[in-house]
């Protein structure tokens, strides 16, 4: 199972008021973001932040119209969604590192003079 879906499923309580409008909002997030170029500015030098920002302007229509639908009970949910984030951010790091490492590691046969 995918983690975020997990994520998704697992969250009841945490989204108080309306946790259908939080739900609904990151279905849609992971959608667009899911079908949207970010590996293209990636390769043409654009940092994350801005292809964030360009992923927000380009979408930012359909994102006021949950906006309106969302209030600050859905906070602690997108400080959980956040946490998970930064939580993969560092699984993928820790893999890049082990990577790295092993390329570094050289094995020696000592018995050869």
């Amino acid at each position: 199972m995918n983690i975020k879906n997990y994520f998704y499923r697992n969250m009841t309580g945490v989204a108080k008021r309306n946790s259908k409008d939080i739900f609904e909002w990151f279905n849609w997030l992971n959608n667009k973001w899911n079908n949207y170029e970010a590996f293209i500015q990636y390769e043409d030098g654009v940092d994350p932040k801005e292809v964030a920002e360009n992923f927000l302007d380009l979408n930012k229509g359909e994102l006021l119209n949950f906006l309106k639908s969302l209030d600050n009970d859905d906070i602690d949910t997108l400080d959980q969604m956040q946490k998970l984030t930064e939580s993969e951010f560092h699984v993928f790091k820790m893999i890049r590192d082990q990577i790295r490492l092993y390329e570094k590691v050289r094995f020696v046969d000592f018995k050869k003079k």
